[in-house]
């Protein structure tokens, strides 16, 4: 074997080696932007957690909305509701009638 040769199948040898250590850097990069990255694995699991939180408040938001709006109604010019007119007097001003005792 010649010294031209020797360094002909270094070269090859050394050449194999780097494409090898890139494509697997590159296979490396990409596993973890898959996993850890914005678009991975993970961040799918908090926004799939995220949106449940939010789902949930929503619901109870609109729960509480609802409530809010049949209270409002109650309370209107079109449709007085005299039970919760007393209720809200006696809760807010603290208003009693005469035939009532307080007990503390």
């Amino acid at each position: 074997m010649t010294i031209s040769q020797t360094r002909a199948q270094t070269r090859q040898g050394v050449g194999g080696l780097i494409y090898f250590a890139l494509a697997f850097m590159l296979g490396a990069y990409f596993t973890f932007a898959a996993v850890q990255g914005d678009y991975g694995l993970f961040r799918r699991v908090e926004i799939t957690a995220e949106a449940q939180v939010l789902t949930e408040e929503r619901d109870r938001l609109a729960a509480d909305l609802a409530e809010m709006t049949n209270l409002t109604r109650r309370l209107s010019d079109a449709f007085l509701d005299l039970d919760l007119l007393d209720q809200q007097a006696r809760d807010i001003l603290g208003y009693l009638r005469t035939d009532e005792i307080v007990i503390r």
